[in-house]
């Protein structure tokens, strides 16, 4: 492990204090964790004073059935691939929806200064409408990151400038990369010639999956 980074987290420590919910290593680099409430403050106080000037990402992430799901292809299963037929909906796992911690907003951030890089992980506390605040007014490129999140995983910026879809149709209903999202989507459009204009319809293709051949050896026989 770097010293570096070793250091980066004691510094880190001392300066959120209270604010830092939890102070992590992970593949060598300092992953931590903020309420909410104390996101705003804390990350201005990470490019304040620790010289994390530069936003390289700000992503959303869905943990919706996170390590529940199976795509292990050392195991005969059949379970897996399963996302594009059976929706959560329809499943028992409806009533996870609202599992606390669903959401998470991420952080990637960089010192040019000190050459390190720092993560942070921001966790809505409503599962139902998640909203952290706004990180435009720290850093600018964070506008569009902001509206991608929003327009894939709904989850709402506060203080925002402007907050709108980004890469989908201005009337798309729903958040695409949700879990509970299927991956047909809702539903299709296409041009028609008799009313002169792109009309949307229910989507006519069927849920399929493509289970891509996989050589296991525990399913082969012996010798």
């Amino acid at each position: 492990m770097k010293q570096s980074v070793l250091d980066l987290q004691v510094r880190v420590q001392a300066l959120l204090g209270e604010q830092l919910v939890s102070s992590d290593i992970v593949f060598g680099e300092l992953t931590l964790e903020v309420s909410a409430s104390e996101a705003f403050s804390a990350l201005e106080s990470i490019k304040n004073t620790l010289q994390f000037a530069q936003l390289i990402d700000l992503c959303g992430v869905d943990y919706l059935a996170y390590g529940e799901v199976t795509w292990e292809t050392r195991k005969v299963t059949s379970q897996g691939y399963s996302r594009g037929v059976f929706d959560f909906e329809d499943t028992e796992e409806a009533s996870e929806l609202e599992q606390p911690r669903r959401f998470a907003v991420v952080y990637h951030l960089l010192s040019i200064e000190d050459n390190l890089r720092l993560r942070v992980k921001v966790y809505p506390d409503d599962t139902r409408l998640p909203v952290v605040d706004s990180v435009v007014s720290l850093w600018a490129c964070a506008d569009w990151y902001e509206r991608e999140a929003f327009d894939l995983f709904g989850i709402v910026f506060q203080g925002h400038p402007d907050l709108r879809r980004i890469l989908t149709d201005y009337g798309f209903v729903g958040h695409p990369l949700r879990k509970d999202f299927p991956l047909i989507g809702q539903v299709e459009m296409r041009y028609d010639a008799d009313q002169s204009r792109v009309v949307y319809q229910p989507v006519s293709i069927e849920n399929r999956v493509n289970v891509p051949r996989v050589i296991r050896s525990d399913a082969e026989p012996n010798g």
